[in-house]
């Protein structure tokens, strides 16, 4: 970032501490970016040698050095303080990922004093935390303990209406019920303090301890949530489930203490900023410190989401998030409190829907079927829909490497169906990667439609809400809606498509391929649409979880939206307001308000995408770029070593019908030549003939969506002769017409809803939910 200004308006920083950075954005009172900084976990503290920012160990294990962390937020800040007068910054906020910080027992009950004239690193040193590596999001290590947790409390139904979710590895019950058992006894007996790591992060920003929002809280498997305005009983922990996690009642009480209090109010300031930062970079000492939260909650904010929209990020782990008007835990969701809102106004709250199956499993059929991300995008364009032309003989297939959610909590492995029955492999191998994107996108639209029928996300939720124009309900689902559900033994009508979300909003590497994003759309027949930041860095890095240089995140500008929309509130009630005047309404509706006064004030010009960031080119990524995938299979024989050549007449032949080869017998993987170079389904341009770099070698770790090639152009053979096959570079998706209302809060069209293809669609859901429940019954 160029050095700004020492004099201007007011300016915001959002923090994010993600798995493999520390990144920062910063935008002005309009919302335009003006700075973009990160510190890259595996290349600037290359000293700690992790992958990805984290260590992978045998077991579902994946950690991250706390140390680390503390040492990046001291790099980060000297960049902040070198390239922008800090002294304009007027509030922080950020978030984190679903991690936990295990402080020893020596520096409680305060926070450590911290003297500026030393780094933060040299002050907290590694012995300072009684776990110096924690688990990540990614550990399913105690995906059992979640387990026998739900189990001890009676089922998920019962777990769910006590603590508002159902058993999953990421729950810091969980993993608390690991440490005890699993590990050895000084870990549990040094602790004397745990914290999420979005309250680590702002307590060493306001120099306190901070308290965990009840967004987070609700996200630990410990806190009972009430859900009553103005209900004489306030949400607090579950003694029944902490005296379960520490093995006694005694041991549940101490959980408690390192827990600490919940702070029940999201909208307004935590604190100032701290000394120690005040006078070691410059932070002036009314600087606010907002809320932090988790990195999941904090991007869906950044998107400014209306009532009828869904965002599905697409990463490590995949996640569907809507707003909700109740809150009426089950099963079949998790559910926040909204961790931006307002004491006065209406309780609000988020859905979400997750899958661990996200990342991997695309990683890894792409090493084994494909020799490049581009040609796997052109796989899932040239295969029909259900990989097969034909409607009785679709194709299935669930890939479940690692413990999931409900309803596949106690499922593993890979399943592949053919004509209903269960097969070791397709008899055409190029229906891999369609047939593993449409399960990961049906399984979404299916846990979607079952979570309607709750009704947490209100009675009223249509396709026409909002200011989106959308066409008018299906003609085949007004017919006997009821009736067909029940024919197909289904809890919702699979043809029916007013109750799915009205658009679309979508994040994450994956979307960036035009194939998932038309997919997208036609599984939920509704428009795409993908923030414009994530549209212009997929120009410079197509297939990769960590944005472009000079790009921000979306949870770091989730993060700076929020301390704007705090700093106004503080401000407002300073000059004697309400905290709600002056045109302050609801965190989305101040965000969007705040859009609309830039976009007419600029004459209708875009959002600022980037900071002296690259103007596109290559999609080929550098070293260390930042793997969120917690996966390094080497790559298989499968589809690295052996190269199959087509004849381009039945290539032409496949392309010209839209169907399937016939059943040949392939040895390998496909490159791009195998593919052939016009597309004709695909209806977002795809048409790049620039050369990349591919991976090669049947010794060479996997590249996963996050992960540069590893490979040069060519590679010698076993004789130190031969090249590899050239194949083209992945051409992301482009921004389609958008209007007006979308484009002025930065988000682009990708594809459109196709209806047609929904129906084709819909028609394979009941054969999708028997095999899935065949799964879940473990009968195959």
């Amino acid at each position: 970032m160029a050095p700004g200004p020492k004099v201007g308006p007011a300016l915001f920083l959002g923090l994010e501490l993600a798995t493999d950075q520390l990144r920062a954005s910063i935008v002005d009172e309009s919302l335009e970016l003006v700075g973009v900084e990160c510190v890259d976990f595996d290349s600037e503290l290359s000293e700690y040698q992790t992958q990805g920012g984290i260590f992978t160990t045998p077991g579902d294990a994946y950690t991250t050095p706390v140390d680390m962390w503390v040492k990046a937020l001291d790099f980060l800040l000297e960049k902040l303080s070198r390239n922008c007068d800090l002294t304009r910054i007027k509030s922080i906020g950020g978030c984190a990922q679903h991690a936990v910080v295990w402080w020893k027992s020596t520096p409680i009950p305060s926070f450590p004093a911290l003297d500026p004239r030393l780094p933060l690193h040299s002050q907290l040193l590694p012995n300072t935390f009684s776990l110096a590596n924690t688990p990540v999001a990614q550990d399913t290590s105690a995906h059992t303990h979640a387990l026998a947790l739900e189990a001890l409390l009676g089922g998920p139904d019962i777990m769910a209406a006590r603590v508002g979710t159902c058993a999953n590895a990421s729950i810091l019950a969980a993993q608390l019920l690991r440490i005890r058992e699993s590990w050895t006894s000084d870990v549990w007996a040094r602790t004397g303090k745990v914290q999420l790591a979005s309250t680590f992060v702002a307590s060493m920003i306001v120099g306190e301890w901070v308290n965990m929002g009840e967004s987070e809280a609700c996200a630990t498997g410990m806190w009972t949530h009430s859900s009553g305005q103005g209900s004489p009983t306030q949400g607090h922990w579950d003694d029944g489930v902490l005296e379960i996690v520490g093995g006694s009642r005694e041991e549940g009480r101490r959980i408690r203490g390192w827990l600490g209090e919940v702070d029940l109010a999201s909208g307004r300031k935590v604190a100032n900023v701290s000394r120690y930062l005040c006078e070691r970079f410059g932070f002036e000492p009314d600087t606010v410190v907002t809320p932090f939260t988790s990195d999941y909650l904090s991007g869906y904010l950044s998107l400014c989401p209306s009532p009828g929209d869904a965002v599905l990020s697409l990463g490590p782990m995949d996640s569907l998030l809507a707003p909700a008007q109740h809150y009426h835990p089950t099963r079949l969701y998790n559910l926040f409190p909204h961790p931006a809102q307002d004491p006065g106004e209406k309780r609000r709250y988020i859905a979400m829907l997750t899958s661990r199956n996200a990342d991997v499993p695309r990683a890894l059929v792409r090493d084994m079927y494909t020799k490049s991300w581009s040609a796997f995008d052109r796989l899932v364009a040239i295969v029909p829909p259900g990989g097969s032309i034909g409607l009785d003989d679709k194709l299935f297939s669930f890939w479940l490497l690692q413990g999931d959610s409900y309803p596949l909590s106690h499922v593993k492995g890979i399943y592949r169906f053919e004509t209903g029955i269960k097969v070791n492999e397709f008899r055409d191998l190029r229906a891999n990667p369609r047939c593993l994107l449409e399960s990961q996108v049906l399984s979404f639209r299916v846990r979607w439609s079952r979570m309607i029928t709750t009704g947490v996300l209100g009675s009223n939720i249509n396709r026409n809400r909002g200011n989106v124009q959308t066409p008018g309900p299906s003609p085949i689902a007004t017919s006997a809606p009821s009736g067909r559900a029940a024919s197909h033994g289904l809890s919702f009508d699979p043809y029916d498509y007013s109750p799915l979300p009205a658009r679309m909003l979508v994040t994450g590497a994956a979307a960036n391929f035009p194939s998932v994003a038309n997919l997208v759309g036609d599984v939920f027949n509704a428009p795409v649409f993908m923030p414009n930041t994530q549209v212009d860095s997929a120009q410079v890095v197509p297939h990769r979880n960590a944005p472009a240089g000079g790009f921000p995140s979306r949870a770091s500008l989730g993060g700076a939206y929020f301390a704007r929309w705090i700093w106004a509130k503080e401000r407002s009630s300073a000059s004697g307001g309400s905290g709600t005047g002056r045109g302050l309404g609801g965190f989305e509706e101040e965000i969007r308000r705040l859009h609309g006064k830039r976009w007419v004030a600029s004459g209708g010009t875009p959002l600022r995408t980037n900071v002296n960031g690259p103007l596109g080119g290559s999609g080929g990524s550098g070293a260390n770029s930042g793997t969120s995938t917690p996966y390094g299979h080497p790559r298989s024989g499968l589809g690295s070593s052996i190269v199959v050549e087509e004849e381009e007449e039945e290539m032409e032949e496949m392309e010209r019908s839209g169907g399937m080869l016939s059943a040949s017998v392939f040895a390998g993987g496909f490159a791009d030549r195998d593919l052939g170079r016009d597309i004709g389904r695909m209806r977002t341009l795809t048409g790049s003939t620039v050369d990349t770099n591919t991976s090669t070698g049947s010794g060479a770790p996997s590249t996963a969506l996050t992960t540069p090639d590893l490979g040069g152009g060519a590679s010698p053979g076993a004789n130190g002769s031969g090249a590899a096959p050239q194949t083209t570079s992945l051409t992301p998706v482009t921004a389609m017409p958008t209007a007006d209302s979308e484009a002025q809060i930065g988000l682009a069209k990708v594809a459109e809803a196709d209806v047609d293809a929904f129906m084709t669609y819909a028609a394979i859901v009941p054969e999708y939910c028997r095999l899935e429940g065949m799964l879940c019954k473990t009968l195959v």
